[in-house]
């Protein structure tokens, strides 16, 4: 599948993690580095503790109006002075799957207003949700977000608020993990 990442939790990586938390569910184990490469990476990702995949994929709540104001107001990943990053793996409830999808949209958007809470801080955090649930991968959503370290504040209000949410409620698995770059 194109697009596809893997996070793995090792000794060695590009990001070497500052913190690590469940905060709903069963925890990950610790490590001292994470590694974000292509999923199609030659490297043996057996030697790892534990490994994440995800894959990019088109915005699945949002309107045209919304994934435009996206667009236009987003950084790209990978910024030089993006030297902070957090990775949060995320599952939903079995109760969340069973809806329709204009139901989660009804929850995500008009209840929770996910898309213009996340708005509100844009252009300083950078973001990407890769999918995992059809992977068969432990987690449904890969969250990444990138910001520099002035924005951290910035980034504890962003994740505050969207815990805060009627969508939050339909999380059963969560896990916090702050990075910084190597």
């Amino acid at each position: 599948m194109q697009n596809q990442v893997a996070f793995s939790g090792a000794d060695r990586g590009n990001w070497r993690v500052e913190s690590l938390r469940a905060v709903r569910g069963d925890p990950l184990p610790a490590v001292p580095c994470l590694d974000v490469a292509p999923a199609s990476s030659s490297e043996n990702q057996a030697s790892r503790l534990w490994v994440l995949r995800g894959f990019a994929s088109n915005v699945r709540y949002a309107k045209r109006v919304e994934v435009t104001s996206l667009k236009a107001q987003s950084e790209p990943l990978g910024r030089r002075l993006a030297m902070k990053a957090a990775l949060i793996p995320i599952r939903k409830t079995p109760a969340w799957w069973a809806l329709a999808q204009d139901e989660r949209r009804a929850i995500f958007e008009e209840q929770s207003h996910h898309t213009a809470i996340g708005m509100d801080y844009l252009p300083a955090i950078a973001r990407q949700l890769y999918h995992a649930k059809d992977l068969g991968e432990p987690f449904d959503f890969l969250t990444w977000f990138e910001f520099a370290p002035e924005h951290e504040a910035a980034f504890e209000g962003l994740v505050a608020r969207l815990r805060a949410t009627q969508e939050w409620t339909y999380v059963d698995r969560e896990i916090d993990i702050r990075l910084v770059r190597s």
